[in-house]
């Protein structure tokens, strides 16, 4: 009997992937480095008895978003949560964008916006950074007036550039966009500024947030946004019921009780990336400047191909980002231990001799 076949655009579709090689060091899917605090693990660990198994979840997840409302000063009805920050991505393209409707990106960029946008039978509207890599504001404008997009995203930190809009930016994109501005700031603990303080109720801006970097969640799968009222209670009525789980509720506001331990974290793995930077820029290498927690930088003569497969062999893995829109012969590098950082500027040295 013949296979029923799925929809032809999703067909013909490669899903996204990040190489996973067993080695001693991994350093290329942006994960913290460092595990979440013992205190945070023991209580979670009791929260398991206090789940009612037998039960659905708090369909609202009232209690994580009251302490999510509470930590940006929102109200509660102004956030969203979902299983990372991809489903909260998805449900913005299931809500805002779909069949007949446009979403704006500019590559390179995080590759999950266009692949849902894509996957929810949005048409995607595709523009063009600058040389530098910096967001190209006359490009934008082309874009917007082309495409009259429902969603325009901005991801600041951009992944996988590491560079961090200034507020003046994503007001100017914001005066242009006919439909929703959607933040992206998965790394945004780690860079000077927020556009969170650019929220309200007037105002057509989505900011979404992730558990997965700063707060050494990324098993957990739990993202957030926070967005005008009027744009979380539309989310609501497309999101599956009882998507998110007891536990990774419980998990979440457990987190929230280790905010200064979170913020710790977020220091040193500043002054660690000033570090790894400061030793990258003194070999022959272009590097971006990065508000993140990952470095892009460009091997000026060798190939990247090459530098992986060498690092590779010296059990160091890196984000090869060669092929990625407007990133010829790039690699990105996360930020993890001192130890981690080390091995892998050894080996970088090694491949680029």
């Amino acid at each position: 009997m013949a296979r029923f076949q799925p929809r032809p655009d999703v067909a013909l579709r490669e899903g996204y992937h990040s190489p996973q090689v067993d080695v001693e060091v991994r350093l290329n899917t942006n994960e913290s480095p460092l595990a979440p605090p013992p205190a945070f693990l023991r209580d979670l660990a009791d929260a398991v008895a206090d789940v009612a198994w037998n039960r659905y979840p708090d369909r609202g997840a009232t209690e994580l978003r009251r302490r999510i409302a509470a930590l940006h000063g929102v109200d509660p009805a102004q956030v969203f949560v979902a299983n990372g920050s991809n489903e909260v991505l998805q449900t913005l393209s299931l809500t805002y964008a779909g069949p007949g409707r446009a979403v704006a990106l500019f590559e390179p960029t995080y590759a999950m916006h266009g692949q849902i946008a894509r996957i929810t039978g949005s048409d995607v509207a595709e523009g063009a950074r600058a040389a530098d890599l910096s967001l190209d504001l006359a490009e934008v404008r082309r874009v917007v007036e082309e495409s009259s997009p429902a969603i325009t995203y901005v991801c600041s930190p951009n992944n996988p550039t590491g560079m961090v809009e200034t507020r003046e930016t994503v007001l100017d994109v914001l005066a242009m966009v006919p439909g929703l501005l959607v933040v992206d700031e998965a790394y945004g603990q780690f860079a000077p500024w927020s556009a969170l303080e650019l929220v309200d109720e007037d105002t057509p801006l989505v900011v979404t947030r992730t558990f997965s970097k700063t707060w050494s969640m990324a098993a957990a799968r739990l993202g957030y946004l926070v967005a005008p009222s009027w744009v979380v209670a539309e989310l609501e009525k497309v999101v599956l019921p009882y998507h998110l789980d007891a536990l990774k509720q419980r998990a979440g506001c457990l987190a929230l009780d280790h905010v200064s331990e979170m913020e710790q974290r977020v220091s040193t793995l500043v002054e660690e990336r000033g570090r790894v930077q400061a030793a990258l820029a003194e070999l022959p290498l272009e590097v971006w400047p990065s508000s993140a927690n990952f470095v892009l930088f460009r091997p000026l003569q060798h190939d990247a191909d090459a530098v992986w497969e060498a690092l590779v062999a010296d059990s160091v893995l890196v984000r090869n980002c060669a092929s990625w829109p407007g990133l010829h012969n790039c690699l990105r590098v996360t930020i993890g231990t001192p130890h981690e950082d080390d091995r892998f500027l050894a080996a970088l040295r090694k491949a680029l001799a």
